[in-house]
């Protein structure tokens, strides 16, 4: 399957370069996956009214970690760029650094005047460096006031209040990038739901830049998944057959929680208490296994994410309802508006 069949047309002013005041406030289009028919909501409130009692909103409490450090490497003063990516084991991390040959073995990067260093103790995969960090007290919150927001590359506005890039419900940290589909949601929305009879199912999938990697290939089956790690509770699996077994709707809220549901689906054939790491790849000729519907945003062109979408509610679909937000202006990508998928 050719990656241009997920091409199309974007103009750059579409993509929200900044959040919006209120949360739920971005625009809601609604595909119904069968016939491909489209509906205009005018604010993503209007989630209301597509839920039933008795469905359950599946949504990914990952934190995202402020993961962007800028010091100095010790012997000579030059500036250092570090973007944390993976723990690997207590206190080293897989990272990416600018300018990457100037980190070799043995380097000391020393950040914040010292109150946070570094070591160099060798090469990762695709051209990055493994970092051992030295620190007093917890890592966390040396890291939380020294870091930046790691924001996407296609976002070149400051961010004036990084919580906006963190949902409301994030609270296991770990991510290079945020769970966008839950920046709409607020707590009183999902309190609204609550009183509906909507249940609230969360798990973990901690989100790494691959995410934004771009696939380099010709064809769809070319391309290697990065992977991530993920983790549900026994009550969320609990809760997720409980609705399964009294006719609910499951509906993932973005792409890292269909990605989770799906790899525990097809490892286990129900929802049981897991963790580990997953590359599940999902693209067009997918058979889904764990969920009914799915809230997202709206993707990058001949990103992975797009062709998970399309795996769900059909290529011609998708491509039609894009055609549609672009026509509609609505706004893309990490910041931008919502579709919710039934």
């Amino acid at each position: 399957m050719k990656i241009d069949l997920f091409d199309f047309h974007l103009p750059e002013e579409l993509i929200a370069q900044t959040p919006l005041e209120q949360r739920e406030a971005s625009r809601l289009m609604v595909l119904n996956k069968e016939t491909g028919n489209l509906t205009h909501e005018p604010t993503f409130r209007s989630i209301l009214d597509y839920v039933k009692e008795g469905d359950c909103l599946v949504l990914n409490d990952t934190r995202v970690l402020p993961a962007r450090l800028f010091g100095v490497k010790s012997e000579t003063g030059a500036k250092i760029e570090v973007l944390l990516l993976k723990q690997l084991e207590g206190d080293t991390w897989e990272t990416l650094i600018k300018p990457a040959k100037r980190v070799k073995e043995g380097t000391v990067v020393s950040f914040g005047d010292g109150r946070l260093t570094a070591i160099c103790t060798g090469e990762s995969e695709h051209g990055g460096r493994k970092l051992d960090f030295r620190y007093e007290g917890i890592f966390y919150e040396v890291l939380d006031s020294l870091g930046e927001m790691p924001l996407p590359p296609y976002i070149k506005e400051q961010l004036e209040d990084r919580e906006r890039y963190q949902t409301v419900f994030a609270r296991e940290t770990g991510s290079a990038a945020a769970p966008t589909a839950g920046l709409h949601f607020t707590e009183e929305l999902l309190a609204a739901l609550k009183d509906k009879g909507v249940h609230a199912a969360f798990i973990t999938l901690h989100v790494g830049l691959g995410t934004f990697r771009p696939v380099s290939v010709g064809s769809v089956e070319e391309h290697d998944m990065h992977a991530e790690f993920y983790q549900m509770s026994e009550g969320t699996a609990r809760l997720l057959n409980e609705v399964r077994n009294n006719g609910g709707r499951i509906i993932t809220v973005g792409t890292t929680s269909t990605r989770t549901l799906e790899t525990i689906a097809r490892d286990h054939g129900e929802f049981k208490e897991a963790s580990g790491w997953t590359n599940i790849f999902i693209y067009p000729g997918y058979t889904f296994a764990a969920i009914d519907g799915m809230i997202t945003n709206f993707h990058l062109p001949k990103s992975t994410l797009i062709m998970l979408v399309s795996a769900l509610a059909g290529r011609e679909n998708v491509m039609h309802a894009y055609e549609e937000a672009v026509n509609q202006r609505y706004r893309f990508f990490s910041f931008g508006d919502a579709m919710l998928i039934l």
